[in-house]
């Protein structure tokens, strides 16, 4: 099977890398020749929309990964923990502040507490969030955001330094039955995003400034010099509504003379427009230079894209091969997977001529368990008996959980003397054993039975036969082990 997995893994690659290739190689081709026919309809149809969208591309990586980090910490199990068992130890949010803060080198990361209304950041605890405070509007405005919106994008001073200007991400955290429980995030510099448009700018030789969904120019570059809005810009007054309400779309205007080419997209992420412009003499003088950039581009994209898929494809194979022979609550092995040890090992014994052995075990009346303590303490009751006969097995043994609260264990190369005096060993440290959970102390003993597999007998048979030996153990009064013959 694995073999299989692996050849279609392979496989899908391949396909993958030809269709993005080819799809890459023909929309190049077409491009390039459709821009040598028509540059007016190149630029307005082709070239600017494909630099918007390369721009675009690139935004995904460097301004919306503030979003994917907030995601992150707003389903944080520790966040969500911690502010449900009442803020308790607030330096360790502080250094998870700190952490997130380093590690993705934002220029702030902080959390606002529902309960509290502290505002922690990652040098302290700041202030209380107040709602006649107006600087603390943004908090209770993202509170009130629609259920299907769990996030806000602003622009604002940085609470922690009120000389510098932040854009943040301010993500809503919900505790595990959905109840508001505060707001977390990240923030980046303006300037920085400013270095990253003025870098777009010199890549691409074209105008790039972002706009809010009013038309206002929200970020742009220290050689931006048009309007504050696009209602106010020369030329574009008659085209702002029509901007705004497209999720994108190209235009040319006249300004200073010149024709103007346009293009706007809108970043749902952040509820901005990126707006991409480009004169035509520039767009004359640098069509070549932008088919070959497009083509380094494409080329990176294509192999990013593959490196992700090879690694998202490995991690799911390795996760669904867990998945289908591990048993969730303990760990242990599923039944599917003892089959599969239990051929091998059979065919070993006969090989080697040795023996093999099963132990079939149940704890003692565990309905009392769960009756008294909860289901969920008899989960980690299980969990418990499960690490300690882990401890007591070799290499080559295998535990299974086989059902509720009962365990087989596969012993290779031990005869049913072997299998019978390890059955005693661990049903004598059981008994011992007093298991301490929340508290609660509890004393259980197991029954179990023992079978040594015979010549050419099926794994159900030998099944059968322990699973018989466990029940006469349970009807001679429970807490012994039992030999099948």
């Amino acid at each position: 099977m694995g073999n299989r997995v692996w050849n279609d893994k392979k496989r899908f690659i391949w396909i993958l890398s030809l269709l993005l290739l080819v799809a890459f190689a023909v929309t190049s081709g077409i491009s390039y020749q459709v821009a040598h026919d028509s540059l007016s309809t190149q630029i307005k149809e082709n070239t600017l929309p494909l630099t918007s969208d390369n721009i675009y591309s690139e935004i995904q990586q460097d301004l919306l990964r503030p979003i994917f980090i907030s995601s992150l910490m707003a389903q944080d199990t520790f966040v969500r923990d911690w502010t449900i068992n009442r803020e308790q130890t607030p330096d360790k949010l502080i250094r998870y502040l700190k952490e997130i803060q380093d590690k993705y080198a934002t220029v702030t990361s902080f959390f606002v507490s529902e309960a509290s209304r502290k505002y922690y950041h990652s040098s302290g605890v700041l202030k209380q969030i107040e709602d006649i405070e107006p600087e603390d509007a943004w908090y209770f405005r993202v509170r009130s955001l629609p259920k299907h919106e769990h996030y806000e994008v602003n622009i604002d001073p940085d609470t922690a330094d009120k000389n510098r200007t932040v854009i943040y991400v301010n993500y809503k955290v919900f505790d595990f039955d959905g109840n508001f429980i505060g707001v977390t995030g990240v923030g980046l510099a303006v300037e920085s995003v400013k270095r990253l448009i003025e870098l777009y700018q010199a890549r691409y030789n074209r105008s790039v400034y972002f706009t809010d969904r009013q038309g206002n120019v929200t970020l742009h570059s220290e050689q931006y010099n048009g309007a504050a809005s696009l209602q106010t810009s020369s030329g574009l007054e008659s085209l702002a509504t029509r901007i705004l309400t497209s999720p994108s779309a190209s235009f040319s205007y006249q300004k200073a003379g010149e024709t103007v080419y346009l293009n706007s997209r809108l970043v749902s992420e952040f509820k901005w427009h990126l707006i991409v412009e480009q004169q035509e003499d520039r767009g004359e003088q640098k069509l070549l230079t932008t088919f070959w950039v497009n083509i380094g581009l494409s080329l990176l994209i294509t192999i990013a894209i593959l490196l992700i898929a090879n690694m998202t494809l490995g991690k799911y194979q390795r996760k669904l091969e867990r998945m289908a022979s591990t048993d969730k609550l303990t760990g242990a092995a599923n039944r599917q997977a003892f089959e599969d040890y239990f051929a091998k090992s059979l065919a070993n014994s006969i090989l080697e001529s040795s023996p093999m052995s099963v132990l079939l075990l149940d704890i003692d009346h565990f309905k009392r368990v769960n009756d008294c303590h909860g289901h969920n303490i008899g989960d980690l009751v299980i969990q418990t008996l499960s690490h300690l006969l882990k401890g007591q097995l070799r290499n080559d043994d295998l535990l299974c959980r086989w059902g509720g609260e009962e365990f087989l264990i596969l012993l290779p190369g031990c005869s049913l003397s072997q299998g019978s005096d390890i059955a005693e060993k661990i049903r004598k440290l059981v008994e011992a054993r007093l298991v301490t959970i929340n508290g609660c102390e509890i004393n259980i003993t197991i029954s179990c039975g023992v079978a040594e597999c015979r010549t050419s007998e099926k794994a159900e048979e030998l099944i059968n036969r322990v699973d018989i030996a466990l029940y006469q153990a349970k009807e001679q009064g429970r807490n012994r082990v039992v030999m099948s013959y």
